[in-house]
């Protein structure tokens, strides 16, 4: 991939030139105090925030009377310091800094996805809680973009960026279509059970469960290292921690796992985004706590991805760094779970109504994945 990315620079005839950051952007601030008063809508307009994942997204909301920024412009927390490309109209808060092009030279996703990457790996984590991002502070940046010469002009090479993207895509979009063929993702056939359970969803009988009388809650061991020292080394073993990203996974190390995998993990120190099937053995970590089935069946990914899933629901903006979502509080949720004429859990309806789901997704990821090959194929 890298040399096809290199012959593709050699055949634009690309330069790499600085550009200040300023000359490119008008930079705005959200302006949204009280995010308490944005009232959900479905068919409303996009609300981003300085999260650090799922592109800023929070929900769709009406717009009243907030300012609305258009799409095609990049945002960057500034607490965070994470950039983002926004494609569509939005409304933000006073913590987010919006970059318009000046001259609306972004005409895309490809143009916009290539200069948030170029500005994110520029700020490589220059900017945090203690140092915020400003206008004043993104003005003075300069970063580098591809330029092309035309009649001894120099010139942002955009049809470069489009081709660079679009190529990437190609790449990712056939690793992933050999992903799912390799890992049986595929076979996207439901079988008669799983019709069945899918039909009678609405019809199954619900039992409510304590936590704490499923499972023992207690901190996972962890070496006690520091971050340099635990992760220094590069091995498979995944280490979670206190992340709502990847699965809790923070990197992987040649250490011996310190629990076993087939379980659930989640932090004490953040929310509900935090909760996780860990599926592998792995690495436990400070303020990580793990949930040690009591129960005597023995029950795989399927299972736990429901619970976790119901555990979710059930204390869904109830914790963050006010209200900590430790143990003690953990134990005394309650999660619904279908149940069997004895008033027991359901575990065989748990399993199929996972696979059944997810069936129907990758269904839906396979057909989409077929239509993006072929368009991005005709970019490249």
């Amino acid at each position: 991939m890298q040399a096809q990315l290199n012959q593709l620079e050699t055949d634009y005839g690309i330069e790499w030139q600085e550009y200040q950051l300023d000359d490119l952007f008008e930079v705005s601030r959200g302006n949204i105090f009280n995010q308490k008063k944005l009232i959900p809508d479905s068919k409303g307009i996009a609300f981003i925030a300085q999260n650090d994942c799922n592109n800023g997204f929070v929900g769709k909301v009406q717009k009243q009377l907030h300012r609305v920024f258009k799409g095609n412009s990049l945002i960057i927390g500034r607490q965070t310091g994470v950039v983002y490309y926004q494609e569509n109209d939005f409304i933000t808060t006073d913590g987010v800094l919006v970059l318009s092009a000046i001259r609306n030279f972004i005409k895309n996703n490809y143009i916009g996805l290539f200069i948030a990457s170029i500005l994110s790996k520029k700020l490589g984590g220059s900017f945090g809680y203690t140092n915020t991002v400003s206008a004043t502070k993104l003005n003075k940046i300069t970063i580098q973009l591809p330029t092309i010469r035309q009649n001894g002009e120099a010139k942002i090479a955009f049809d470069f960026m489009e081709a660079f993207i679009a190529t990437l895509k190609a790449e990712r979009l056939a690793t992933l279509k050999a992903y799912l063929t390799v890992t049986g993702l595929t076979n996207t056939t439901l079988t008669p059970a799983e019709q069945v359970t899918l039909k009678n969803l609405d019809a199954l009988t619900w039992g409510t469960f304590r936590i704490g009388d499923l499972f023992e809650i207690k901190p996972t061991k962890n070496y006690g290292l520091s971050n340099n020292d635990l992760l220094h080394s590069k091995g498979v073993v995944p280490v979670v921690s206190n992340t709502s990203l990847n699965n809790g996974v923070t990197g992987y190390v040649d250490l011996e796992p310190t629990e076993k995998g087939n379980m659930i993990t989640f932090s004490d120190t953040t929310t509900d985004e935090s909760i996780f099937y860990q599926p592998n053995d792995f690495v436990g970590y400070s303020h990580i706590q793990g949930m040690y089935k009591k129960f005597p069946q023995e029950i795989g990914k399927n299972h736990y991805l429901f619970i976790v899933t119901s555990f979710r629901n059930a204390v869904r903006g109830k914790y963050n760094y006010g209200s900590k979502f430790n143990r003690e509080n953990a134990r005394k949720e309650k999660i619904q779970m279908p149940i069997t004429d004895d008033g027991t859990p359901d575990y065989d309806t748990m399993n199929l109504v996972v696979s059944a789901l997810q069936k129907v997704v990758i269904l839906g990821v396979v057909s989409c994945l077929d239509d993006r090959i072929e368009k991005t194929g005709e970019l490249v």
